[in-house]
């Protein structure tokens, strides 16, 4: 299972929220790049990022800090948060991002995701499910959608999606463990290849999320990486002055470890 560091970006920030709440927010480095780099050098094949305030406003907020984190590393970064338009997924393709997640606009405007899909295929465009009690939220997980997630889900995979970032906001940045039932209810209901995310605490609950491949064959986790609940990465931190970035190793070259 394939293991993708979060980083949430607000005001220029590295942060974390509890339940998507913008009000529980904690601040842990100043700078994402420092972030991004910490990620890759504990051996990162991917990473997550999230422009937090595009999520509210629908602009490319931190679309510099999202540049220079692309340009930095060696490896596929995806970006969600506010791409409402195909210009704003050409931006992000445009400095080289692997793939975006949509997220609002599958729910407000589906005929986006058409558009998306037609002009960069499947493999580049992710749909991103946050759901509380199987609800969608949209526009910074603030309102909720008119439907379900398994039906949001069946409608974006009649559109040709083929992969989902889901997300059971209820257990988001708790560190109470992985909306489990939530995330196999989906998975089963809709055939989505699905990309898990909110509440993994420990490697308990990847151990249990495994049980779920090959539909859910990886996981996006967050605090649980911030907060060192993983045994291995004090001993990361105090070998890292060693580490370095292996720049002859190629974003192409990482493609097998990337389910479509």
């Amino acid at each position: 299972m394939l293991i993708i560091p979060a980083i949430d970006i607000r005001d220029g920030k590295c942060v974390r929220l509890s339940q998507g709440d913008y009000a529980r927010e904690k601040i842990y480095l100043d700078c994402p790049c420092d972030m991004a780099i910490i990620w890759r050098k504990q051996n990162a094949k991917m990473l997550h990022l999230v422009d937090l305030d595009a999520a509210k406003s629908g602009k490319l907020e931190n679309f510099n800090e999202i540049k220079r984190i692309v340009e930095m590393l060696d490896i596929p970064v995806e970006v969600g948060g506010g791409i409402r338009s195909l210009d704003n997924a050409k931006a992000y393709f445009d400095i080289g991002v692997y793939r975006v997640v949509i997220g609002s606009a599958a729910v407000t405007n589906p005929k986006l995701v058409e558009d998306l899909l037609a002009h960069y295929g499947p493999k580049k465009i992710v749909i991103g499910i946050d759901a509380k009690d199987g609800v969608p939220k949209v526009h910074g997980w603030l309102e909720g959608a008119s439907m379900t997630d398994v039906e949001l889900g069946l409608k974006m995979k009649s559109l040709g999606v083929e992969r989902v970032i889901y997300t059971d906001i209820s257990k988001d940045g708790m560190l109470n463990g992985v909306g489990y039932e939530a995330i196999k209810h989906f998975a089963a209901s809709t055939g989505l290849r699905v990309t898990a995310s909110g509440g993994v605490a420990s490697y308990h609950d990847l151990v249990k999320l495994s049980e779920l491949m090959p539909l859910v064959d990886s996981v996006i986790i967050g605090k649980a990486l911030y907060e060192e609940t993983f045994p291995c990465q004090k001993l990361w931190h105090l070998c890292e002055k060693e580490l370095t970035i292996d720049t002859n190793f190629s974003t192409a070259s990482l493609r097998s470890c990337i389910s479509p």
